[in-house]
C-alpha cells in the first residue's frame, strides 16, 4: 500500500491541531507528518503520536524539500493564495480550509458525503476546497432530502461559535466572562468581535454588503449552490453566539411537493455521518455542548411546518472545528485516496 507524507500548514492554529488529532485517530496510510507554520511559529512542537514534531517554516520550496503528496491548508486565505500554488506545482494536492478558492470555476468545492464526485477535478489547479463550517453541516442534512424531496428553497438562521473566529475569539469570550464575575464586565476589551460576546448574540459574522447581508451569508448561499450544483434559492442569517465551541442552525426548507416529517426523520437516520437526536418531549435534541470532539453532524427538531405541506423544519447542530473543517479536509484526503489519488 502507497503511503503519503502529508503536511499541515497552520499546524500551531485551532483547525490545525484538531486535524493533527483527527491523523492520530484514524487508519491512514501515512508515510511522514509535515507540520508548517509561519517563522513565528516555527521551531516549536506540535505532539503527535505520541512524539513531539518541530514545526518548520512554510517556504516556497519546503513542499518539494520534504516531497508532500497531501497539504492541508489552515492559515488564512492570504497564505493560502501565496504557498498553495507552489504546494500544487511541487505534486501534492492541496485541501484548503480557506475562502479564498471556494468560488474559482476551476477548483472542486467538496463536502465527501455530498459531491465526492467533484474531487476529480482537482487537477485543473492541484487544489481542492473546504467549504466555510456553516455551509458544510447544513448541506450534509439538506442532500439526502434534496435527494428524495426536490428542495427549492433553503432559510436559515446560524447560532455560530467563537471558535469559528479562531482561538483568539475563544479567549475574548473567556475572558470577558471572567470580567463579568468580577464586576467589570463594562470595562472588558473587545477586539475579535464588533461588540461584547459575553452574554450577547451579535447578528454579524464578516462584514456587510451593499445587499444588506454579510459576507458570511453570502458564502452560505453561494457554497451551498456549487456543492449542491443546483440553483437552490437560499437566505441566511448569520449570528456569533457566546459559545466556544459547536454551530447550530435552525434551517427551514421548501421542497418541490408535500413532504412527511416522518419520512424525512428516516431518510437522515439513513444519511452518512449524520445522528437523528429528535425526542424532543424527553428532551432529546442537538446541542453544542454535546457535539464537541464529535466527527458526526447531529439533526433534530425534524417537524412540519404548521400552515405549507411542502416546508419542514430542523435544528442542526456540529463541532465547527471538526466537522466544519477539520473532519472534513481530512475525510477530501481519505476520499482523493480511495478515487485513485494522483493517479486518478
Amino acid at each position: 500500500m502507497k503511503r503519503y507524507n502529508v503536511a499541515v500548514v497552520g499546524a500551531s492554529g485551532a483547525v490545525g491541531e484538531e486535524i493533527l488529532r483527527i491523523f492520530e485517530s484514524i487508519d491512514f496510510p501515512l508515510a511522514k507528518m509535515v507540520p508548517l507554520a509561519s517563522a513565528r511559529s516555527a521551531g516549536k512542537s506540535v505532539e503527535f503520536n505520541g512524539e513531539e514534531l518541530t514545526i518548520k517554516e512554510l517556504t516556497e520550496t519546503v513542499f518539494d524539500e520534504e516531497a508532500i503528496d497531501i497539504a492541508l491548508f489552515s492559515a488564512g486565505g492570504s497564505v493560502s493564495a501565496k504557498y498553495a500554488p507552489f504546494a500544487a506545482r511541487a505534486g501534492a494536492v492541496v485541501i484548503d480550509n480557506t475562502s479564498h478558492f471556494r468560488m474559482d470555476d476551476d477548483v472542486p468545492l467538496v463536502v465527501p458525503e455530498v459531491n465526492p464526485e467533484d474531487i476529480v477535478y482537482w487537477k485543473k489547479k492541484g487544489i481542492i476546497a473546504n467549504p466555510n463550517c456553516s455551509t458544510i453541516q447544513m448541506v450534509q442534512a439538506l442532500k439526502p432530502l434534496d435527494d428524495a424531496f426536490d428542495l427549492v428553497r433553503v432559510d436559515v438562521a446560524t447560532y455560530q461559535a467563537t471558535s469559528g473566529a479562531g482561538k483568539s475569539a475563544m479567549e475574548e469570550l473567556v475572558m470577558q466572562m471572567k470580567d463579568f464575575f468580577a464586576f467589570k464586565l463594562d470595562e472588558s476589551e473587545h477586539d475579535k468581535f464588533p461588540h461584547q460576546i459575553a452574554l450577547n448574540l451579535i447578528p454579524q459574522i464578516d462584514v456587510f454588503l451593499d445587499n444588506g447581508y454579510t459576507k458570511e451569508e453570502i458564502k452560505m448561499v453561494n457554497e451551498t449552490k456549487k456543492i449542491l450544483h443546483k440553483d437552490v434559492e437560499l437566505s441566511a442569517t448569520c449570528v456569533r453566539v457566546p459559545v466556544l465551541r459547536g454551530h447550530s442552525e435552525a434551517v427551514t426548507m421548501t421542497f418541490d411537493a408535500a413532504v412527511d416529517a416522518a419520512e424525512a426523520r428516516g431518510i437522515l437516520q439513513d444519511a452518512p455521518n449524520i445522528v437523528v437526536q429528535d425526542d424532543p418531549k424527553e428532551g432529546v435534541y442537538p446541542m453544542p455542548a454535546a457535539c464537541v470532539e464529535a466527527d458526526e453532524t447531529f439533526v433534530g427538531r425534524i417537524r412540519n411546518d404548521l400552515y405549507r405541506d411542502n416546508v419542514l423544519h430542523m435544528w442542526v447542530v456540529a463541532d465547527n472545528l471538526r466537522v466544519g473543517a477539520a473532519t472534513n479536509a481530512v475525510r477530501i484526503a481519505q476520499k482523493w485516496i480511495e478515487m485513485g489519488g494522483s493517479d486518478a
